[in-house]
């Protein structure tokens, strides 16, 4: 076996960049044929690793990048995660400020490669001092020597596009595409196609795909644009027009609701059995729009912008989508739809009277809950919290062989469905958890954050 050369990295980085393309043909496309580049199959899961490569490289040829420097970033979370693949195969600290929206995943994923994560608000737009890409800067300014990589205004941003997967869409289309459908966050992806397009096929048309409350389709639409909304798709949809984002070349733009954006990542999955992240539900969404408008017949090109296992919890959590009011479920108009884990649905998490002490606590543990209904033949006997647990173990753990029954509180705020607001309000008053329940069957519990959850709700 040969010796690796001492300034070689490792080999992951190699595999950066030619991904494949595939063509969508369980959807309707209209009279249109529509292929997906997947850029989640890039080491890091990701297209941000072409531009993590591309901007450590161009700063390490000019001398921004010293070797055992730092790097700085702001990111909602791939160009980090590019960023800082990199950077651990080269050796470099890396300090990247991200919005509290951004998925556990990928967070966790950014501090498994050894990356410094300061975590701000989502919140707040340009100029105020949380706002990420402001922190980022403070952070950079503050480490002598750092590079702040800077991908809204970084040139080496799309030239990662310009030089490698404009090139590779060009060659695997076999020198024909009429369209290709993009979001926009630093606008690298569109700037560069939009650079490598201009010349290599003038007449390639790009459709911009937006969520609902960033300001960019509205632009390209009027030329101006209002305050900017909030959305949950991660890493595109802007408050402001990125410094090198190229939008000349941008015919039509969709502006896509984060439902329809992740109910079209979810059916990716089940029609393709492509998992995706949240942003590539957008893209997908607009690129069927664009194509069903059609009235003859165009090659179209879109991406698998990121893996979808960085959304397991969020956008493939159907929990999490039902408290978002993302997933619609039947709706009684009476306290049954301020249950958030309903028991006809399955997804109540519940012990028997007969279960141990150590299966509730490890299903508490499980499902990230402090108490648990106990149920015995679909009716609900009781409840058992942490305290309860705490109460019977402390002086001995082998109680934790005890069973639940021996426990449990049998003390319960048991409301029926038509009870209405202000008996619930009554029992949370009470610091119970409210057990919503009739002769006939349990239906679930509302906890006061389950409540909270509901107003919330109805205010959006």
């Amino acid at each position: 076996m040969s010796t690796p050369h001492p300034d070689s990295g490792p080999a992951v980085l190699g595999l950066i960049g030619n991904t494949p393309l595939i063509e969508v043909t369980r959807f309707d496309t209209g009279p249109c044929r529509l292929f997906l580049k997947l850029e989640s199959q890039n080491p890091g899961g990701s297209i941000k690793d072409r531009v993590g490569l591309w901007m450590i490289e161009a700063a390490e040829r000019d001398g921004r990048l010293q070797p055992g420097g730092t790097i700085v970033e702001a990111t909602a979370g791939n160009t980090g995660l590019g960023l800082a693949l990199v950077a651990r195969a080269k050796g470099y600290r890396i300090v990247l400020v991200v919005p509290d929206k951004m998925s556990t995943e990928k967070i966790l994923h950014l501090k498994a490669l050894g990356a410094d994560v300061r975590i701000t608000r989502s919140d707040v737009g340009k100029g105020h001092p949380e706002y990420y890409q402001d922190y980022a800067a403070r952070v950079a300014a503050g480490i002598p020597g750092a590079f702040f990589a800077d991908q809204f205004n970084n040139p080496a941003n799309p030239a990662a596009h310009r030089q490698s997967t404009g090139p590779e869409i060009w060659a695997q289309t076999g020198h024909a595409v009429d369209a290709i459908v993009c979001g926009v966050g630093s606008s690298g992806t569109l700037t560069g196609l939009t650079q490598f397009f201009r010349e290599a096929s003038p007449s390639t048309e790009f459709v911009l795909a937006d969520p609902v409350g960033s300001i960019l389709c509205d632009y390209v639409h009027s030329g101006s644009f209002g305050e900017a909304g909030s959305w949950v798709v991660e890493g595109i949809g802007e408050d402001f027009v990125p410094p090198i984002a190229d939008l000349s070349a941008v015919r039509h733009a969709y502006s896509i609701s984060d439902g329809e954006s992740l109910d079209a990542a979810r059916e990716l999955l089940r029609a393709e059995g492509i998992l995706g992240g949240s942003s590539t539900g957008t893209l997908l969404a607009a690129a069927l729009r664009y194509c069903r408008e059609q009235t003859t017949p165009k090659r179209v090109v879109s991406f698998v912008c990121d893996t979808g296992t960085r959304y397991l919890s969020k956008i493939y959590n159907d929990n999490w989508m039902i408290d978002q009011g993302l997933l619609q479920r039947p709706i009684y108009g009476d306290l049954r739809d301020i249950v958030a884990r309903r028991f006809e649905d399955g997804s109540v998490i519940s012990v028997s009277p007969r279960d141990n002490l150590q299966t509730a606590f490890q299903r508490m543990r499980y499902a990230e809950v402090s108490q648990l209904p106990v149920i015995d033949d679909g009716r609900i006997v009781g409840l058992i919290d942490e305290s309860d647990l705490l109460l019977r173990v402390e002086a001995n753990a082998a109680s934790f062989r005890s069973e639940v029954a021996a426990a449990m509180s049998t003390t319960l705020g048991t409301l029926r469905p038509d009870a209405g607001l202000a008996a619930l309000n009554a029992v949370l008053e009470r610091g119970l958890v409210a057990i919503i329940a009739d002769d006939e069957r349990f239906y679930g519990l509302v906890t006061r954050f389950d409540f909270l959850n509901h107003l919330r709700k109805k205010l959006a």
